[in-house]
């Protein structure tokens, strides 16, 4: 392979790179947009929220043509087969965060009301901080190839988990004491179980970032921490 097309290839994966943090940076906003909009009741928010979804969709399906293109032209090996798979595999998760998002959006209009309790809000806020941390920490290890950042953010998802398993029940006592709450609680339920899910895709992307760069799978599959039996 002479150094034109190299240099060539090179620029075709820093450019790959670059979609994939773009598709980041929307799929965070997305994120926090909706869980805001849900804390606020504000509807308009949610709504562009679920209207701003198409913007990662299209650039995921960009990113699927340029690594099918890549593939074929390139036929990578070896590291750089590597990188080409992780990124399609983190493109897929963080298209996935985005109807994640768009899902807490919807449930924010289906609500159409001031919560009773902000009350019942602030752990799915604290959960939004944690997971969107990860997700952020995942992103950057991505950006600098970072295996160690990798491996911490797979670790760190136990604490969302948790957070998540203690919302769960604390809102079930919510509902048996007070009848009135249930609608809320149970939208306030699936945003949660939504919230914990975006740190199920930063520990997906962390696996391949770890893979990417090593060559390795992630010493041993951390256990779930979800006690709730939700699906």
């Amino acid at each position: 392979m002479s150094e034109h097309t190299v240099s060539a290839y090179d620029e075709e994966l820093t450019a790959m790179a670059g979609k994939i943090a773009e598709m980041g940076g929307l799929a965070e906003k997305a994120f926090a947009d909706a869980v805001h909009a849900l804390v606020s009741q504000d509807l308009d928010l949610a709504k562009s929220t679920i209207a701003n979804d198409v913007r990662l969709d299209a650039l995921h399906h960009e990113v699927e043509v340029k690594l099918i293109e890549i593939i074929a032209r390139r036929q990578p090996m070896g590291q750089d087969l590597r990188e080409v798979t992780a990124a399609t595999r983190i493109a897929n998760d963080l298209e996935r965060v985005g109807d994640l998002a768009k899902n807490v959006a919807k449930r924010v209009i289906a609500i159409d009301s001031d919560l009773q309790s902000k009350k019942l809000a602030i752990g799915v806020e604290h959960m939004t901080e944690l997971a969107l941390a990860q997700l952020k920490q995942v992103l950057d290890a991505y950006t600098r190839k970072d295996a160690e950042a990798a491996r911490r953010v797979q670790e760190a998802d136990a604490e969302v988990d948790a957070i998540y398993t203690s919302l769960f029940r604390e809102l079930l006592t919510y509902m048996m004491e007070d009848p009135r709450v249930i609608t809320q609680c149970v939208h306030l339920l699936f945003c949660a179980k939504n919230i914990e899910r975006i740190g199920d895709h930063a520990t997906n992307i962390a696996e391949n970032v770890y893979y990417m760069v090593t060559g390795e799978r992630l010493p041993e599959e951390r256990a779930k921490v979800d006690e709730t039996g939700a699906v």
